[in-house]
């Protein structure tokens, strides 16, 4: 039987590689997005390769749009096999210097979104005694960085919640959680990033200033010297969430590089997919 898929954010990136890689394996993918009028690119690919995708609107951090869109999937095929919280958003900038809006948008497009849409799917994947729920999160959900630590504590959030859920869900009601932890992205990604942060070009101003060019000389050396090794295109991120969506044992973290495994070693090495910390909180708590 046909698995359905519902993907958020997937008008670029690695929504959209998703999106089309997870169609060409057979699935039947509900590709979502804020902004259906941005997805010329992803309505010619599923036209020319005659996939079975279909674009709805889903804007994750208004919980009457993902109650429309899953009520959507619902009524046509009665049930979503996996849900892919892909959808997100960079943000670097100092905390000082953010702005109440700024700190609420990072926060709801890249924690409560994804809170939200797992709870407006979890009752029809309880129902079915089956499902995945697949968080994209980031080698800043467990590492923090300068100059992105709003960014870096919504995505913290996401883990600790994906994490909460995989000590009763996967059991209780066969629901198989995971989070995806990518490094850089050579995606559009970034640049949506910088269009959103940046104040007059800049990150940061004042006393903050002279730290934030360090940071960033530490960046443009570090991408020129290993770019092949330290970015990964959208596409090789979809891969690994196609694997993670076909085991049957999925883990509930892993990194998707090399370099981001290097990166995270010391949070991570004691316990690399986070299996031994549930298993401890299992048998802790029930």
């Amino acid at each position: 039987m046909t698995k359905n898929v519902l993907i958020t954010g997937t008008s670029t990136g690695v929504g959209f590689e998703s999106a089309i890689l997870f169609a060409q394996k057979g699935y039947k993918v509900y590709a979502t997005m804020r902004n259906p009028s941005k997805a010329e690119g992803l309505r010619k690919r599923i036209a020319d390769e005659k996939l079975n995708v279909e674009i709805l609107e889903l804007e994750v951090t208004e919980t009457k749009s993902i109650q429309s869109a899953v009520n959507t999937i619902i009524e046509k095929d009665g049930k979503i096999d996996i849900l892919i919280n892909n959808a997100g958003a960079g943000f670097a900038k100092t905390t000082e210097q953010s702005t109440e809006e700024e700190i609420r948008w990072v926060t709801d497009v890249n924690y409560l979104g994804t809170v939200f849409c797992t709870q407006v799917v979890l009752p029809f994947m309880r129902k079915q005694k089956s499902g995945q729920i697949i968080s994209v999160t980031s080698v800043g959900g467990l590492v923090g960085q300068p100059f992105n630590e709003l960014y870096c504590g919504a995505k913290f959030a996401v883990e600790g919640f994906m994490e909460g859920l995989a000590t009763y869900v996967t059991d209780a009601f066969n629901i198989k959680i995971s989070c995806i932890e990518p490094g850089g992205i050579a995606t559009e990604f970034m640049k949506s990033a910088i269009a959103k942060t940046a104040v007059d070009g800049q990150f940061a101003t004042g006393e903050y200033l002279p730290i934030f060019e360090r940071y960033m000389a530490g960046n443009q050396k570090r991408a020129s010297e290993s770019k092949e090794t330290v970015y990964q295109t959208g596409l090789e991120v979809a891969e690994v969430l196609l694997k993670v969506a076909q085991n049957e044992n999925p883990p509930l973290r892993i990194r998707t590089s090399k370099w981001a495994e290097d990166f995270c070693a010391l949070k991570t090495q004691a316990d690399p997919d986070g299996s031994k910390i549930v298993n401890q909180i299992k048998s802790s708590f029930l």
